[in-house]
């Protein structure tokens, strides 16, 4: 039997603004502000984009590469690139990833819809931190709220990717998108012009290396920069989605006429762009009345409704800023669902419809844990980690995402896998910028030494925690 063919992006644009729309997500506007608060604004902002193009950037081209070449999703990229059988068990990893990084992602989408119906019908007007934090504590309490919007979520997602490729997918991320980024500019010039704003941008534009080694001892002091240096790789990793094939479908969707090396740089720099112009909107803000801007992730639903209620027409920013954020969440969400997808009709045949029927049942069964994990299932917690969902998180973020991205670096630099003088090749293929043929040595053993050195800090608190240490 023929094999049905392969399904094409309708624009290069389509395909740069998918991919940055599964790059830029709440990696960006929600854990990348707080975590640069939390380390002390620009100086942070320094390391990641190190970790972004040292570690982030190669590893996105090498997915990409992988997808062009196959012309498969991950489900059987490996297989066809080395038919050997010995990377078979890695095209469950993408699956796997894809589907965890979904089990929490809806429910948060889910809270950014329902922000922007709270922020526009005026939920939070007049009330202080504490009341705002009453009303989102109140929503957490709920259930069946948060079920109800989880559902919405996953509902609009599937509904996007049932309507195909380009009709779909393409179609609506490339519209979200734009309105996305016209959105971002309108609140950064509100933000900037606010009286007091000029602190939050000293802040976070002016590098302030002293932050990175806060404490009272040398012991204390290098281990913050090494919780630093962990926060910074995960976030590249992060806000990239790379490590569990979430670029490598849209790889498998494009021509040959464009360098691999080229393309990653744009969507690289629009989704690091979105990441720092949150920023812009968030830093002088919070500087202008006095808000901490460390605050954790109660930095978007507590602190930024408050900091909206003290403007003048907040309601209107307020609401304007978590459309902003659900259409992050969205985007990243649409793209992930279109993977999966995408993997269930390359590994069981199934049509599309068949493959977004089943592939929504699995996801809201799924979801469930997540969305009962701050009421129904409030005591299920592990020790140094927390909740259902800072498990799921902890999952994807410290384990699956880096741990998947070094597989990829063996993979393409490996004779064990498809090859250097292979994976280059590819990535040149088309015109536009190259690979860095001089990097090999870089990436064969510098990046899975950084990858494995830096996992392994990532767990060393939790064992102190669990040994009973600290």
């Amino acid at each position: 039997m023929a094999e049905a063919k392969r399904e094409r992006f309708g624009s290069r644009l389509g395909f740069i603004l998918i991919s940055a729309g599964c790059a830029i997500g709440l990696g960006n506007v929600w854990r990348f502000p707080y975590i640069t608060g939390e380390y002390g604004g620009a100086a942070f902002v320094l390391m990641y984009l190190v970790f972004l193009v040292i570690l982030g950037l190669p590893v996105m081209v090498m997915e990409f590469a992988v997808g062009r070449a196959s012309q498969k999703s991950s489900a059987a990229a490996f297989d066809k690139l080395q038919p050997s059988g010995k990377w078979h068990w890695f095209s469950w990893w993408g699956y796997i990833g894809c589907m965890v990084l979904m089990m929490f992602y809806t429910t948060v989408g889910g809270w950014m819809l329902s922000f922007v119906v709270k922020m526009g019908t005026g939920a939070f007007n007049g009330l202080d931190s504490a009341g705002v934090g009453a009303v989102f504590n109140d929503m957490l309490a709920n259930p069946t709220e948060l079920v109800g919007w989880m559902l919405v979520v996953i509902v609009l997602g599937f509904l996007v990717c049932s309507l195909g490729l380009q009709k779909g997918v393409e179609r609506v991320t490339k519209v979200m998108m734009v309105c996305l980024l016209g959105i971002m500019a309108v609140l950064v010039v509100r933000a900037v012009t606010l009286p007091g704003g000029l602190e939050g941008l000293k802040f976070y534009l002016v590098p302030d290396f002293g932050k990175l080694f806060a404490g009272a001892t040398t012991a204390e002091q290098w281990a913050t920069f090494g919780d630093a240096v962990y926060a910074a790789m995960g976030q590249a990793f992060f806000t990239l989605s790379l490590g569990i094939s979430a670029m490598e479908i849209f790889g498998s969707y494009i021509g040959k006429e464009r360098s691999l090396t080229g393309e990653a740089l744009r969507i690289c720099g629009l989704d690091t762009a979105v990441a720092l112009v949150a920023g812009l909107i968030i830093f002088p803000a919070c500087f202008a009345f006095a808000v901490e801007p460390g605050s954790g992730p109660g930095l978007v639903f507590v602190t930024l409704p408050s900091v909206f209620n003290q403007m003048p027409m907040g309601q209107l920013w307020g609401a304007l800023f978590f459309v902003f954020m659900s259409f992050a969440a969205l985007s990243t969400i649409i793209a992930v669902f279109e993977n999966l997808i995408s993997w269930s009709m390359d590994k069981w045949g199934w049509t599309r419809k068949t493959a977004v029927a089943r592939t929504a049942v699995i996801v809201t069964v799924l979801s469930l844990p997540c969305a009962l994990g701050f009421n129904v299932l409030a005591g299920v917690q592990i020790p140094a980690i927390g909740d259902i969902q800072s498990i799921e998180d902890f999952i994807v973020s410290n384990n699956l995402l880096p741990l998947g991205s070094l597989f990829y670096v063996l993979f393409c630099v490996t004779k064990g896998g498809w090859g250097w003088d292979n994976f280059l090749a590819e990535a040149d293929t088309g015109t536009g910028a190259r690979f860095p043929a001089w990097s090999r040595l870089w990436l064969k053993f510098g990046i899975p030494a950084l990858i494995l050195v830096i996992f392994v800090m990532g767990y060393v608190p939790k064992f102190a925690v669990w040994l009973g240490f600290a």
